[in-house]
């Protein structure tokens, strides 16, 4: 898993900066609903809306490292592919890389603007967040931290601030890797 953190209007890098609007509305809360928009006019992006009504912050789901239904997740991928060989480098992927970027988390899980503001707490839901089992958990010594990708635009201390989290030994990370992102190593916590 790798999530990055957008915290507020005051966050440069965040889509809250210009306030509500009605692309941005569902990230002022409430808390658990999914926030879901579209980047470069053609990738879905999940975020986890995660403060009081009012508040804007999400959370980007930038990867996820699939356990389970891995045919069902390649598939997904397949069923967007634009070309056979498009699907040749779908079929060659290893699992734990079909959902490492944010517009493949949305391709993987198929979801799509559709999605937005879905609650993500309603265990009825087709989108929603499960409790891991037992022994799925990453300990907090596992999870690291460094600065979000590709936000240059936004300027500091925006750029440099340690807002990314993800598992170091996961091969689901996306982009670069840890130590070459952002201005700042990641550490671990």
């Amino acid at each position: 898993m790798e999530l990055e953190a957008y915290i507020g209007e005051d966050d440069h890098a965040s889509h809250a900066r210009a306030g509500r609007t009605a692309r941005t509305a569902p990230m002022f809360g409430p808390p658990g609903h999914a926030y879901v928009y579209l980047v470069y006019g053609m990738y879905d992006c999940l975020n986890v809306v995660t403060e009081p009504d009012g508040r804007a912050a999400a959370l980007l789901v930038r990867a996820v490292e699939p356990l389970e239904g891995i045919d069902e997740i390649r598939n997904a991928r397949r069923a967007r592919a634009r070309s056979d060989a498009e699907r040749g480098r779908i079929d060659a992927l290893p699992a734990a890389r079909l959902a490492s970027g944010p517009g493949l988390v949305c391709l993987a899980f198929s979801v799509t603007r559709a999605d937005n503001e879905a609650d993500l707490c309603d265990p009825g839901s087709s989108l929603r967040l499960e409790r891991s089992r037992a022994g799925d958990s990453i300990e907090g010594s596992r999870i690291a931290v460094s600065p979000r990708v590709g936000v240059a635009y936004a300027g500091e201390p925006w750029i440099s601030n340690p807002w990314r989290f993800f598992d170091p030994d996961s091969p689901a990370v996306s982009g670069r890797s840890a130590a070459t992102v952002g201005a700042a190593p990641a550490t671990r916590l």
